[in-house]
């Protein structure tokens, strides 16, 4: 192996980058090859009437260390972020705020002044956060969360309109089939840390600019190259490292980081034997989709959070991105996992979709235009007993990186970027380098 290890990380996602800099920081020399124009992966930028939309809403947690972390590094402002307090507001139905208390009175007082929720709903909740602590978070057996709920006497209400919510929101599964286990870890490091990690961070700008774009100029200004628009379409064993199908230099690489979605793996690995036990287990993996429609209206529309929930239709959570930095009457909706929403053509969706925002928030103005952006594959499905992918491959110098690799968290931004940060300092310490040894901002 030369003095200065040669990376190549194959994927322009929030893993992808997330390895990149943390190789870089290391002393590693660094090349990324995303096969879009567009960076992010499955988090990026979609372009509408000159405008850039997410092709989905995401927020962020105060829990999300890593990816805060990762953004300090490589000169995001900490302002391109709406940071908001705990808000569960279903207009006409319900509102759980957190109040501005340190931990845990945040909650608690929260749930006490509650409005929607019976004192039945209150000590039910209550109840599970306390049965959850005193087992460690740890749910043995693992079940469906539906199971979990049952099981801890939750009300047909807080079900409906706090925990079932959650849970698709967090681990884009339905409650009937996501794990308990990985909804209490998601419990434990939000709801039940300090106070802060409960807060909701709502990006003011597109996903593409929050991260990649940044951490692409952060490599750039470092000598590391980011290759755009590059599809590789093969990883080969070459003089004791590997060269990439696809890669107009044909450098020979150390080590290799696929940061693609899982179902990218196979192809790119197909020449490589040792690497079928791997294929074997992301093919095992089943996918649940996100849709987002933005609707964009002809005025305002009045919000009383920039996120609110949405109760018995289609829809399940509404942004305000004009509190966000976004054009006037641009609204956002969300609808994670399976669902009836799948039975219905798009304009049929956008009609109903309308028609839910119009009963929560009371008449709007006219539709101007609308787009609905569906990710078929947009998460793995998180359920009990679930067998992940380790990050480290039977192939020496081939590493796995994304949301989807062994860990105790959901598909989420944060578990991406850990994901990739893992990645790059196991190849730091096999290659006898640490993360931050040079310093290179």
């Amino acid at each position: 192996m030369s003095a200065t290890p040669q990376v190549a990380v194959i994927g322009g996602g929030y893993a992808g980058f997330a390895a990149a800099v943390t190789l870089a920081r290391g002393g590693a020399r660094v090349s990324l090859f995303e096969s879009s124009r567009t960076l992010g992966g499955r988090a990026r930028v979609v372009e509408k009437l000159d405008y850039g939309l997410d092709n989905g809403q995401h927020i962020l947690l105060g829990a999300y260390d890593e990816t805060l972390r990762m953004l300090r590094l490589v000169g995001v402002r900490p302002n391109v972020l709406e940071t908001r307090r705990l808000a569960l507001v279903y207009p006409g139905l319900c509102e759980l705020r957190a109040a501005p208390l340190p931990a845990p009175l945040h909650l608690a007082i929260g749930l006490l002044r509650a409005k929607g929720l019976s004192w039945a709903d209150k000590r039910a909740m209550a109840r599970l956060m306390s049965q959850l602590k005193r087992q460690a978070y740890r749910v043995e057996p693992d079940r469906p969360v539906s199971r979990l709920l049952a099981d801890s006497g939750q009300t047909d209400t807080l079900t409906r309109l706090i925990w079932a919510p959650l849970c698709v929101a967090a681990l884009n599964t339905p409650v009937d089939q996501a794990s308990a286990q990985v909804f209490a870890t998601v419990l434990k490091d939000s709801l039940a840390a300090a106070a802060s990690a409960s807060d909701l961070l709502i990006p003011r700008v597109d996903l593409s600019e929050l991260f990649p774009v940044p951490a692409s100029r952060w490599l750039a200004m470092r000598g590391h190259q980011v290759r755009t628009a590059e599809p590789i379409k093969a990883i080969e064993a070459h003089e004791g490292g590997y060269r990439l199908d696809g890669d107009p230099w044909s450098t020979r690489y150390d080590q290799v980081v696929i940061a693609t979605a899982p179902y990218h793996v196979a192809p790119l690995v197909a020449g490589l034997p040792a690497m079928a036990p791997v294929v074997a287990c992301i093919d095992a993996l089943h996918h649940e989709p996100i849709v987002t429609s933005w609707l964009a209206f002809e005025g305002p529309v009045k919000f009383p959070e920039p996120m609110i929930g949405l109760d018995g239709g289609y829809g399940q959570w509404a942004f305000d991105r004009a509190a966000l930095g976004g054009p006037e009457g641009l609204v956002g909706v969300v609808i994670s996992a399976r669902g009836a929403h799948q039975e219905i053509g798009r304009e049929a969706l956008e009609i109903a979709l309308v028609a839910e925002l119009q009963h929560a928030l009371g008449p709007l103005p006219p539709l101007r235009w609308s787009k609905t952006i569906t990710e078929k594959r947009a998460t793995f499905a998180c359920t009990p007993g679930l067998v992940r992918p380790a990050a480290a491959t039977p192939e020496p110098g081939i590493w796995l990186a994304g949301d989807y690799v062994d860990s105790s968290y959901p598909a989420t931004l944060e578990a991406a970027v850990r994901s990739g940060v893992g990645t790059a300092r196991s190849i730091l310490k096999r290659c006898g380098l640490k993360e931050g040894s040079l310093l290179m901002g």
